[in-house]
């Protein structure tokens, strides 16, 4: 038999559920452990998991759905790469997004798999292979100023026509990078870069009709910039890509510096 909450607990979680409402309002895919996160880490409120998922379930329409179709049920032949540093592993992919009165608009980013770290990235009208190289070569600018080449950094990407086409393999091999190839019928072998790209759309693309390429492409700006600078990842200890770069590279200085 279920207990019914009493009304000096549920007056005590009011202030937190009204939390929790204004935070489902702007993020309407978040999960209760991603609310949690904020507000543990945004908003410093000391509570625990447990009482926010109790919280949200009482209240009714907070929780997400799993949403089966979404879950890759197919075994992958190997593991994927796990890198230990920073651009070591990069991915990357693209997506495509209706624009009202127009057509598609092509998104392709790519991924630091270690700091989560969206590195680079192309908006257009079109996707072919020099759109994917510009959104490579804005993350090789940003990330390597001074060349890739002694970085040994390595790019996974799925079998499409653009990252198997000669011109984009062409400035892979001249700029040394490693192309590595997801085999086929393996949904996980890109696994990071294509949840990033589930992010994106939870968290911006889906969430409103576009009615402008224009208005699509500087508001994917401000939320790279947002997702950067503070979207926090469980794998990171909570923390933001650029934060935990940062962080990383600064403990790595300060070893080579003690040594």
């Amino acid at each position: 038999m279920k207990r019914k909450q009493s009304a000096k607990i549920a007056e005590r979680n009011q202030p937190i559920l009204e939390k929790i409402r204004a935070i489902k309002a702007d993020h309407p895919f978040w999960g209760y452990r991603r609310i949690w996160a904020h507000l543990k880490y945004i908003d410093k409120l000391e509570i625990n998991k447990k009482r926010v998922l109790r919280i949200m379930r009482a209240a009714g329409g907070l929780l997400v759905k799993p949403d089966l179709k979404l879950k890759a049920r197919r075994t992958p032949p190997r593991s994927k790469p796990r890198p230990t540093v920073p651009n070591q592993w990069w991915g990357i992919d693209m997506t495509k997004v209706l624009v009202n009165s127009f057509g598609w608009v092509y998104i392709v980013l790519v991924l630091d798999w270690f700091t989560k770290k969206i590195v680079g990235y192309h908006i257009g009208l079109q996707s072919k292979a020099k759109h994917w190289v510009e959104a490579l070569d804005l993350a090789v600018q940003l990330q390597f100023p001074d060349g890739v080449r002694e970085h040994n950094l390595h790019l996974m990407n799925d079998n499409g026509c653009q990252p198997t086409s000669e011109y984009f393999m062409r400035y892979c091999s001249l700029t040394d990078i490693h192309q590595a190839f997801t085999s086929y019928n393996n949904p996980k072998g890109n696994a990071d870069t294509e949840r990033v790209m589930r992010t994106l759309k939870e968290e911006l693309i889906w969430l409103r009709e576009w009615d402008s390429p224009f208005e699509l492409a500087g508001e994917l700006k401000k939320w790279i910039d947002y997702y950067n600078g503070q979207y926090l990842h469980s794998a990171l200890g909570y923390k933001a890509p650029d934060r935990f770069e940062m962080e990383f590279k600064d403990s790595h200085v300060s070893l080579l510096v003690g040594a």
